[in-house]
């Protein structure tokens, strides 16, 4: 590898179709700010050719090509040869998984297996159910209705209906649209049938799965990947969401062997609590969700935990029946939303043993229930599966005989794999997207790779993990931002900031409970903790900060699906939910959010500083998502996707008075000075003493790096630090971020005179 990854900075690039475009060009012109900040490698999301107007690059329609609306393969060498001759390197986003076949004229692969049926070259490529329709058709649900197909109309060799199009095999092109259409290879479908003749991404139709467990179809889809190494552009990738591969361990050992030993590779792994990474993958580490929750968690205050549940058990929510609540929507989603890929690993399941059983779905949703992971098939988990079967016979025994064909089944590979995918997807499905738009209890918590009854990290878990992931997966990724957080990391620490002060929330909450009534408590207790996230200080609310919130507001609604959904919306609802929006933001709400806020924005501040140095210091390699190093209010996707105004970003980095830019380009310049105190340096917690010793983490790296944040300081405030001492290690010892220099043993009140963050480096080596 030219360049050791040493810190990487996300870019979230998109071609000019998609608006506000920003290409390899645009990112070129970056390079020296991002040099300056003292990152090594620019980390790309996808950039293989993409459905025309992608905003994000994951719905890729061609993966031998480098898109043309980011610049194309001489835009890529350009952009490489730039970064290159300023020390930096390139880190890219691949999405093995999946393509888009939203357009089907648009991928290339997909037209011919639809032109041609099974007798297509690319016929398997995908992951398609060919027995799902009795006619061995592909089963595409696309329309609104099954009567929509006597709409369907001839273009030359291509059936339309408004804006969609599909291939007419050839020699079947007489007649009308609808006789056309019945001798095809593929059945065109209503989407509410809950039928799909393909695997697709969890349960986005528009997204269809490959196998990549096919030798052929893995060098055909990485052939552009393997140039990028080849010509030396890369020295990295991300892989998306590998536990919806077939075979994401066969995978990841095929990947190493094509990139090279010495190719960074993390992969999009969303761990549970608990979980470790399976040792024996050939990577590098995970994408860094569970440092994000470990990090986030270490700010929150354990003590505002019974208030906070207090006031929403208070309002209807029952969090101590929250396990059976992720229990029933686990099922919901299992067999209504993801009922067409459970009724294909139960004829699978049938297949491999030869005999059914009435109950055998209900065996198999029930089992899933309990594997406590997105994916339990990795060798480290082994005996997991063996143990959510137990449990599952002991909840119900009545289960016991589907669940031994089920286990019977689990010997061939085709329902092994179909089991886990659906896992991984049911999971994802309940928790991500919809779980966490339901518990308001602290809505921080609520993030991907997190877990809300976990009420915050203490220092002895965090320290612990950290710990351990110095020694097992030290190059593994650290981050508090990404494309797929539900809210900014400055959001959530802000948002965080409420575990200290519950009964100010509970009073601020009952009383907008009285003067702004919602359509919803629960609702609105949910929606108010983000509204806070992302209030203004100065209380100014803009035409785009309603438009974020509105939207915002009608995506938490829909996922939640409590009262409104994406496939039911409830317009009454939904109108009632805007219009009590708006009435917080013009009414008395208003000017109570703003009075809270600037009263709480020194600790949320404070606590946004400490977890961004823990993040840029703790044990992996640290990324920045794109615009992060300055106070952001982002939301989730599409708002964390918004354009980044790198003027105002390069005139801070000149002028360093922006506290959060200097924790960053701090960080980023001393891991770049001292390479091997972070990289193989050991990871070690120092104890502070005194009566405020828990309101400060602190460890050092390796002989020559110290660092020490604060946190809970509201009521740090009232108490002070008092006796509370830093015991520093032999030596002289200068802040990076203020100059400052200390030796000894430290009162914390002098340490943390100027900043609540101290990056400390031995200056007397």
């Amino acid at each position: 590898m030219a360049y050791p990854v040493l810190s990487t900075y996300r870019l979230q690039l998109r071609g000019p179709s998609a608006g506000d475009p920003f290409t390899f060009a645009d990112a070129e012109k970056l390079l020296d700010y991002l040099h300056g900040l003292g990152v090594s490698h620019l980390y790309l999301s996808p950039i293989l050719t993409a459905a025309p107007g992608s905003a994000h690059g994951y719905d890729v329609t061609d993966p031998t090509t480098v898109s043309d609306e980011l610049g194309g393969p001489d835009g890529l060498a350009r952009l490489a040869a730039a970064a290159k001759a300023r020390g930096l390197g390139l880190i890219v986003d691949i999405v093995p998984n999946h393509v888009g076949v939203d357009q089907p004229e648009r991928n290339p692969w997909w037209w011919d297996v639809l032109r041609n049926g099974r007798q297509s070259p690319y016929a398997t490529f995908f992951d398609i159910d060919w027995s799902a329709d009795p006619d061995g058709r592909i089963l595409l649900p696309v329309l609104g209705s099954d009567e929509d197909v006597a709409d369907l109309t001839t273009d030359g060799e291509t059936l339309r209906l408004g804006d969609l199009a599909f291939p007419i095999a050839p020699g079947t092109g007489d007649g009308t649209g609808a006789e056309v259409h019945a001798r095809q290879h593929y059945e065109l479908i209503g989407w509410r049938n809950g039928v799909c003749g393909y695997r697709r991404f969890f349960s986005i139709t528009s997204l269809a799965g490959l196998r990549q467990e096919d030798q052929a179809v893995f060098e055909t889809s990485h052939s552009e990947i393997a140039r990028w190494f080849r010509d030396g552009l890369v020295d990295g990738l991300r892989i998306d969401h590998p536990d919806g591969l077939t075979d994401p361990t066969g995978y990841l050992h095929r990947l190493r062997e094509l990139v090279g030993p010495q190719a960074w590779i993390v992969i999009e792994k969303i761990l549970s609590v608990g979980e470790p990474l399976d040792p024996s993958l050939p990577v590098d580490g995970t994408t860094g969700y569970d440092v994000l929750r470990e990090v986030g968690g270490v700010f929150v205050d354990p003590t505002g935990a019974q208030a906070l549940t207090e006031l929403v058990e208070a309002n209807g929510f029952d969090d101590e029946d929250s396990p059976e609540l992720l229990r029933q929507l686990k099922i919901g989603a299992a067999t209504i939303t993801l009922a067409s890929e459970l009724a294909r690993l139960q004829r699978s399941i049938v297949a491999a043993v030869g005999a059914d059983h009435p109950q055998l779905s209900d065996a198999v949703v029930a089992l899933l229930t309990n594997v406590g992971v997105y994916r339990s098939d990795y060798q480290n988990l082994s005996a997991l599966l063996s143990a959510a079967i137990a449990q599952t016979v002991v909840e119900q025994p009545a289960l016991a005989a589907p669940l031994e064909l089920v286990s019977a089944a689990l010997v061939r590979a085709e329902p092994a794999a179909r089991l886990q995918q659906l896992c991984g997807a049911m999971t994802a499905k309940a928790v991500e997207d919809c779980y966490f738009y339901r518990d308001p209890r602290l809505v921080s918590l609520n993030e991907v790779g997190g877990e809300p009854d976990h009420f915050g990290i203490s220092t002895a878990e965090f320290h612990r993990s950290a710990a351990v992931r110095g020694t097992l997966w030290p190059t593994s990724m650290t981050t508090l931002s990404t494309h797929d957080t539900k809210r900014g990391e400055d959001v959530r620490a802000r948002i965080g900031v409420l575990s200290q002060v519950p009964s100010l929330w509970g009073e601020f909450v009952a009383s907008w409970q009285t003067t702004t009534p919602a359509p919803d408590p629960l609702t609105a207790l949910f929606l108010l903790q983000n509204i806070f996230g992302v209030w203004p200080a100065d209380g100014q609310v803009t035409e785009e900060l309603r438009a974020r919130l509105h939207a915002y507001a009608e995506k938490a609604i829909r996922e939640a699906a409590w009262h409104t959904s994406w496939n039911d919306p409830d317009t009454e609802f939904e109108d009632a939910v805007h219009a009590w929006l708006d009435a917080v933001l013009d009414g008395p709400v208003a000017t109570e959010l703003t009075g809270l806020v600037v009263q709480l924005e020194p600790h949320a501040r404070g606590d946004a500083l400490g977890q961004k140095l823990l993040a840029l210091t703790v044990p992996g390699i640290p990324d920045i998502y794109q615009g992060t190093e300055l106070w952001e209010n982002s939301l989730v996707d599409p708002d964390n996707r918004r354009p980044i105004d790198y003027s105002t970003r390069g005139g801070e980095l000149e002028r360093l008075s922006h506290p959060k830019i200097r924790v960053v380009r701090a960080a980023l310049q001393a891991r770049r000075d001292r390479p091997q105190d972070f990289l193989s340096g050991a990871y070690r917690p120092v104890l502070t003493t005194g009566s405020a010793a828990h309101h400060v983490v602190a460890f050092s790296r390796g002989s020559d790096v110290l660092v020490a944040v604060t946190r809970w300081t509201v009521r740090l405030r009232h108490s002070g630090w008092g006796d509370t001492m830093l015991p520093l290690p032999e030596g002289l010892w200068t802040d990076r971020l203020t100059g400052a220099r200390f030796s000894g043993l430290t009162p914390a009140g002098v340490l943390f005179g100027e900043l609540p963050v101290v990056l400390l480096e031995r200056s007397d080596a």
